[in-house]
């Protein structure tokens, strides 16, 4: 669990999970680095490695050791060699892809690529791939704004979410020199500002969510071109719920393993958003919204069964758990655990 320490957060929290409750059990914490704000897990030679963002105007990665000395015990929270720059500022996201790890820089509206060392440890960026453009919003579109960064199902191609520009860029990652070349950008509705993307189960439609206008944008993907079309929108909140006087801003959008469910977190309105599929995965139709369980969720988690979903809510300082009902997707509130200015959830 990530946090920010600019705001009481305790940095990267470590907890075990109970596999018949979901129930979370704190076992590390470390501040090791400023704001951790975004997690990601990948593998070394040594076994898994966690990874995190440093969302602060100077940008780095740090790379952390999750295996006890032991190999028995809970996870430990051991710095892997020193936290790289990304050459960014403000990085909001990391993901790993061609061996490398990608960074989306939200303040400076860049994409840094980082190369990996043999036992996980990040090096400085060896490119940086600058965005261009704005959009309607006076305050948060006056530039670029890369807020996701993350490999397609193929592995081929590299999505960009730009919250500042409207659009979703698409890139190719060279894995030899860390290269990462433009290869389109896909316009979205003017002012979403889109924050996020998951992918379909099948690889063929993508769900981007916009955090300025709480709406979900299905696109077709077609990954033999590395293009994505919008094809349809559908909004995360029910009618009334939105606009002036009930301000949202949806944050973290999750596709059930199924593909026959996508749930939304949506900051302000404090919910989840249950949203249907059909069963090509083209059409999304919203279900219900049930309470996050707590303030301002950040980010939302399913767990490796496809069960359970965890949200992380900044401004309660909590992350929730919740049982997801197999037939209809709706979450039931489980438990939480403390976790002050909780920012993202991941699991390992």
């Amino acid at each position: 669990m990530g946090s920010f320490t600019s705001a009481g957060g305790r940095g990267i929290i470590a907890a075990v999970v109970d596999e018949e409750t979901g129930a979370l059990s704190e076992t590390a914490a470390t501040d090791a680095v400023a704001d951790p704000s975004y997690l990601a897990v990948g593998a070394a030679e040594n076994g898994p490695v966690l990874y995190a963002v440093s969302e602060t105007d100077e940008g780095a990665v740090a790379a952390f050791d999750i295996t006890a000395a032991t190999g028995d015990g809970p996870p430990a929270l051991r710095l892997i060699g020193a936290p790289a720059p990304v050459s960014g500022a403000g990085p909001t996201h990391l993901s790993l892809a061609g061996g490398h790890l990608l960074t989306a820089n939200y303040t400076s509206g860049s994409v840094s690529v980082l190369p990996v060392g043999p036992a996980g440890e990040p090096a400085a960026a060896v490119g940086v791939l600058r965005h261009e453009g704005s959009g309607p919003h006076p305050e948060r579109q006056r530039g670029p704004h890369a807020h996701q960064v993350l490999p397609d199902p193929t592995g081929r191609w590299i999505l960009g979410v730009d919250l500042g520009t409207d659009s979703v860029r698409v890139g190719e990652l060279d894995p030899a020199t860390g290269d990462l070349s433009p290869h389109g950008e896909t316009p979205l509705r003017s002012g979403t500002g889109p924050r996020h993307l998951a992918f379909h189960p099948s690889g063929r439609y993508a769900y981007v969510l916009g955090e300025l206008e709480p709406v979900l944008t299905v696109c077709r993907w077609e990954a033999g071109e590395g293009v994505l079309e919008p094809v349809g929108e559908t909004a995360v909140l029910p009618d009334g719920l939105t606009g002036v006087g009930h301000p949202s801003y949806p944050s973290a959008v999750v596709v059930a393993h199924d593909g026959r469910f996508v749930w939304v977190a949506n900051r302000g309105h404090d919910s989840i958003s249950v949203l249907a599929l059909d069963p090509s995965g083209e059409k999304a139709a919203l279900v219900t919204t049930v309470p996050c369980g707590g303030h301002w969720p950040r980010d939302l988690a399913l767990d490796p069964t496809g069960t359970r979903l965890y949200a992380a809510n900044e401004r309660s300082g909590d992350v929730t758990w919740f049982d997801v009902d197999a037939e209809s997707g709706v979450p039931r509130r489980a438990g939480s655990i403390a976790a002050p200015a909780a920012s993202c959830v991941v699991f390992a």
